[in-house]
């Protein structure tokens, strides 16, 4: 152990640890979850702890030696080093200020490194003299939050989604002369060939791309620059567009400082847009996956229509019993990432005064829904969509004796006939061609004509 120094005093800290006593403080408050900051929330404070050491050398704050040293630790921090040295739990000060000062403390520890100089001396760099300079939890937080969020829809769920709907815009083609009956309310409907029911599902992921790029764009307004409550004491006028201009350059994401600060610290309403947007894609993402493995369910004695690849033995006790597994992962993916979202809404109610006080909580839930939403997605279109075959011998059959193709008979005896045709066929187990050539209500070829079932899609 060695003695490190803050603001309340001495403290003992792990010799190999690169962070210092306020950091050691966390980890003994809050052992409460084992759950630590998400990897790219912090790798973003790297991030932005980099912008903001070069925007205080252009608006000539700190000097090129300290810069340097900054940039270099914050940098290597944003590649996805020293994770170790964040131990911090998600449960904590809700600003963030303990990862705020984990993030400055690994970082003034490594520029010590670097200078040849003992962890701990802070020597060249200050923890919060240098690495802080211009800045407070109250606005870096939130702007790491809206800045890995951000990352995150961009990087991780949107390259799962546009792959989900290559491979469902794909069997749309492939299905798009199969018909096949429709069901609404889970009852026999007209039909529907297989590639409209599909594109369906191609339009539903469109959409969830577009509400992605929504939910980057709602996280735009970075809150830097606003300092302790949002008046920006201590800071300089331009330091939160030198910040916002150097992050686009590195993200190539369109990033604004915040058009107002008090807001931008006190609320956190952004990030509870997002999470609506995130459950819209949920339930969209739920829709497919119940609907295919309703249309796959059998192999007997159900719908039977898709054939789903088979991944692993679905039964400890009935030998060869396959079952729907990814389909079963993604719905309980979406739940998870739903219950994370809702976890969000709530924490944006708990705003007071000059700040939200549950930044930290909301990080870990947005990071988690979207992971689990893009790896969900990837496996399932990977090991599912992507090898669905289609059971021809059952739709056939299911068209053939489907009692709703009586719908199409509508024009030509009306509703009425064409529903006492329908409940007698049921009653009898006949055709409805039978009843109405028995009943004599249609000749034989205007029949086969109007129950002609390619012609009704």
């Amino acid at each position: 152990m060695r003695t490190e120094k803050d603001s309340m005093g001495t403290m003992e800290v792990p010799d190999n640890a690169l962070y210092g006593a306020s950091t050691q403080r966390a980890v003994v408050n809050f052992p409460v979850s084992g759950h630590p900051m998400p990897a790219l929330f912090i790798r973003s404070c790297g991030l932005l702890k980099y912008a903001c050491a070069q925007a205080n050398l252009a608006l000539e704050r700190i000097n090129q030696e300290k810069a340097d040293a900054i940039s270099i630790a914050a940098l290597e921090i944003y590649e996805g080093k020293h994770r170790a040295h964040f131990p911090l739990d998600v449960f904590q000060t809700g600003s963030g200020t303990s990862t705020n000062m984990n993030i400055n403390e690994v970082i003034a520890n490594r520029c010590s490194q670097l200078a040849g100089q003992p962890i701990g001396s802070k020597i060249p760099v200050h923890p919060n003299d240098d690495c802080n300079l211009g800045q407070s939890s109250n606005d870096t937080m939130p702007t790491a939050l809206h800045l890995s969020v951000a990352l995150a829809l961009q990087q991780e769920l949107k390259p799962a989604l546009q792959l989900l709907s290559k491979a469902l815009d794909k069997k749309t083609r492939a299905f798009k002369k199969v018909v096949k009956i429709g069901r609404t309310h889970l009852m026999d409907a007209t039909p529907i060939t297989l590639g409209q029911e599909f594109s369906g599902y191609v339009r539903q992921i469109k959409k969830a791309l577009t509400r992605t790029d929504h939910a980057i764009v709602t996280l735009k307004e970075l809150a830097i620059g606003g300092t302790a409550v949002g008046t920006g004491i201590n800071g300089h006028p331009d330091f939160a567009q030198a910040v916002v201009t150097i992050l686009n350059e590195k993200t190539q994401l369109h990033f604004i400082e915040a058009k107002n600060h008090f807001e931008a610290q006190a609320g956190r309403d952004d990030c509870v847009d997002v999470a609506g947007q995130l459950q819209a894609i949920s339930a969209s993402l739920t829709k497919i996956a119940n609907d295919i493995r309703l249309l796959g369910s059998g192999p007997r004695c159900g719908l039977g229509e898709l054939q789903l690849p088979a991944t692993q033995p679905g039964s400890s006790i009935m030998p060869g019993k396959v079952n729907p597994v990814m389909c079963e992962m993604l719905v309980q993916a979406c739940l998870y990432a739903n219950s994370q979202c809702q976890t969000v809404v709530a924490c944006g109610r708990e705003g007071h005064f000059e700040l939200n006080a549950t930044i930290p909580l909301i990080a870990y839930s947005l990071h988690e829904a979207i992971q689990v939403l893009a790896n969900s997605a990837i496996l399932f279109t990977e090991r599912c969509v992507a090898g669905l075959q289609v059971n021809e011998p059952a739709i056939a059959q299911y068209l053939e004796n489907s009692l709703m193709l009586v719908t199409a008979l509508n024009p030509h005896i009306g509703y009425d006939k064409a529903s006492h045709v329908a409940k007698r066929a049921f009653a009898e187990g006949r055709t409805l061609r039978e009843i109405v050539l028995e009943e004599k209500l249609m000749s034989a070829k205007s029949v086969d004509n109007a129950l002609n079932p390619k012609k009704m899609v």
